[in-house]
């Protein structure tokens, strides 16, 4: 693991103080972590710090050490001994095996929405995926993120089981930081992100159908897509990190 500097407050205003809303505390908390965590703004490598957490988020010590224990089940940290909780580095044996995983979960979720979504699901579903086309056209990384977690909550609530929305919405917290890096990244390919959109349209198709198999294939190749361009991006920043052509 990598270590930061000694204080997350040192590049000023990474976080922010949490408002007093409707939502539970800690789940503010958890979504304000998370989100910096995804987006970059906490670093792989970084360490959080209790007391510097407390101050700047203005809640209790209580609240952090929750937090912090949601987020290292979601494998976004890691406890280090004598060190602390910092964010996780990204690396590619854990992209590869993660999107592997995601491929049959999400693939058993494209059988499950064809034999129990209704009509309205799908069109949801398609609606869903035409903002992701126009969020693409913005080039705004967070518009985008937006409208693929909307995507997604469509397509498993479609599917129809709790059991498996809750594994894959585990996974998902974890591949986040892969999909942010996929769309924020200066070597990101925007034919990736065409390809995408054509994949989806083509397994809403096979929805419509009610072709359980052909729907499962769809999104199982984009999946692998997926993969492949993340662990390309990683392997170049791995090669730029030591040097290599």
């Amino acid at each position: 693991m990598i270590e930061r500097s000694s204080s997350i407050l040192a590049g000023g205003g990474i976080l922010l103080p949490i408002q007093k809303a409707s939502a539970p505390l800690r789940r503010q908390v958890v979504e304000e972590l998370r989100q910096s965590i995804v987006a970059g703004r906490l670093q792989s490598g970084a360490r959080l710090i209790e007391r510097e957490l407390v101050a700047m988020m203005g809640v209790s010590r209580t609240v952090i050490r929750e937090t912090l224990r949601q987020l290292e089940s979601e494998g976004l940290i890691a406890m280090i001994p004598n060190k602390g909780p910092i964010v996780r580095e990204l690396t590619l044996a854990e992209a590869k095996d993660l999107y592997s995983i995601r491929a049959v979960l999400e693939g058993l979720a494209a059988r499950l929405f064809v034999e129990n979504a209704a009509d309205a699901q799908v069109d949801r579903l398609e609606q869903a995926l035409n903002l992701i086309a126009k969020a693409y056209r913005s080039e705004d990384p967070d518009r985008i993120l937006e409208t693929k977690n909307s995507f997604y909550d469509a397509f498993f609530e479609g599917a129809g089981s709790e059991t498996l929305s809750s594994m894959i919405g585990t996974l998902h917290g974890r591949i986040w930081r892969w999909r942010a890096l996929g769309l924020s990244h200066p070597q990101r390919s925007l034919a990736r992100s065409q390809e995408s959109v054509r994949n989806l349209r083509a397994m809403i198709a096979a929805i419509r159908k009610r072709n359980p198999g052909l729907a499962e294939k769809i999104i199982r190749g984009e999946v692998t897509q997926a993969a492949a361009e993340v662990t390309r991006l990683l392997a170049g920043a791995s090669s730029a990190g030591t040097g290599k052509k």
